[in-house]
């Protein structure tokens, strides 16, 4: 099994560049199944959550070719309806496919997906909306049985809560039903705004994604474009941390800025230094950190569930206490056991997380979890003294592309080894 091995205390200095980002990246793959024509993806991450999207696509029968940081997709010759278990398990964000098979061959056979255990996401947001559009779905055996005899018509879907998935689904069934599907209450994150932009490109009607009320006015086809991945945020917000936690000196680029503008003001409260100049911060840290009076995840334009955990990370080396609030998923501070292995002093209860500043940490053995408890590791890991030893990488690789090689080139001293 292979871990990571990180030789800590020791700072970091230079320009990482930012790659495109998981989160767009995945719903746009989905999105090309209802395109009448090629799609290449450019700043496409080499991940293996996009491993996986791209096996799913070459099983429902799509020709589809890689090269670096670009994939190109045609569904034209696409004639299954169906994923297999082993791959709707390998990770979470599987479900976004079932709005694109239901719109493309009008019946879908899925079980439920996998993925981090964050506590319950449940897709019923996904699967109500789907019903109002007019599929019928059958849930039995772990398995969602879907079709559309009367074909997908618009419909006036109020989400309870923005989800950003839902909200996904929801905009590539619509993109080729009968009539207008009007979303309100939608997610408002910028890869909602990414997949609208793809889909108008490939000739889409789609009005007001980013905002809270989204308007679909179906076509009756679609072509095929070239697009390019909007930068991943949450990757970015991780690069901060590490620089924070080791009193570094950093510039992270590729970024767009307005898309970091949640989690700027928590690295200035901690005393960090921000510098923008176009598609790049420049971040400054102190030797010592001040603590983060109060930090609430939200869904955007608030604080991201994604970069609670590596955040929290290096304000467990910062001057007095720092308090979370999880406001998204439930069992999202599995990543606090292990940040405690390596000396932070953290107390849970229920959504709340208290995290007292200490002097320095230790290395120490230490398991990731899931994608972010992970990344929160490595920026631990990266401060505390002497030799941490990472294992579970597994979760670490769905999110972030070579990250053991972008942060040696920074200098620092980590290995990845078998």
């Amino acid at each position: 099994m292979p871990k990571l091995v990180i030789n800590g205390a020791r700072k970091l200095q230079g320009e990482i560049r930012i790659h495109g980002a998981k989160n767009s990246t995945l719903p746009l793959m989905a999105a090309s199944l209802v395109c009448g024509g090629k799609c290449v993806l450019h700043n496409c991450p080499s991940l293996s959550d996009v491993d996986t999207a791209i096996r799913i696509l070459h099983h429902l029968g799509c020709s589809v070719t890689c090269s670096t940081g670009e994939v190109e997709i045609d569904p034209l010759p696409a004639d299954r309806f169906d994923i297999p278990d082993h791959l709707m398990r390998e990770m979470r964000s599987s479900i976004i496919f079932l709005g694109a098979i239901v719109s493309r061959m009008g019946k879908a056979l899925l079980s439920f997906p996998g993925g981090c255990e964050l506590g319950p996401r449940p897709i019923d947001l996904h699967l109500s909306a789907l019903r109002k559009m007019g599929v019928t779905i059958d849930e039995s055996h772990g398995c969602l049985d879907c079709s559309v005899p009367d074909g997908l018509k618009g419909a006036n879907i109020n989400l309870s809560f923005p989800s950003v998935g839902a909200t996904e689904n929801i905009i590539i069934a619509a993109v080729l039903a009968k009539g207008e599907t009007v979303i309100t209450n939608a997610a408002r994150e910028p890869e909602i705004w990414d997949l609208a932009d793809f889909l108008n490109s490939c000739g889409a009607k789609i009005r007001g994604a980013g905002g809270s009320t989204i308007f679909i006015e179906g076509v009756s086809s679609l072509s095929g474009c070239e697009h390019r991945v909007i930068p991943d945020r949450i990757a970015a917000a991780t690069y901060l941390a590490a620089a924070a936690a080791t009193g570094s000196k950093l510039t992270v680029s590729n970024i767009i800025p307005e898309h970091l503008e949640p989690v700027f003001p928590a690295f200035e409260e901690s005393g960090c230094r921000l510098e923008l100049e176009g598609d790049r911060v420049r971040i400054t840290a102190p030797d010592r950190l001040n603590r983060i009076r109060n930090v609430r995840t939200m869904p955007y334009p608030g604080f991201p569930t994604d970069a609670q955990a590596p955040v929290m990370a290096m304000t467990s080396i910062a001057d007095g206490t720092s308090i979370f609030v999880e406001n998204i998923f439930e069992s999202r501070y599995k990543h606090v056991g292990e940040l405690m292995r390596l000396g932070a002093h953290i107390k849970v209860e229920g959504r709340v997380a208290v995290v007292e500043g200490v002097s320095h940490l230790s290395g120490a053995c230490v398991e990731a979890t899931d994608l972010r408890g992970g990344a929160a590791l490595v920026v631990a890991g990266l401060a505390a003294h002497g030799a941490t030893e990472i294992c579970g990488l597994h979760h670490l690789d769905r999110g972030y592309e070579f990250m053991e090689e972008n942060l040696a080139s920074l200098g620092a001293d980590i290995k990845r080894i078998q």
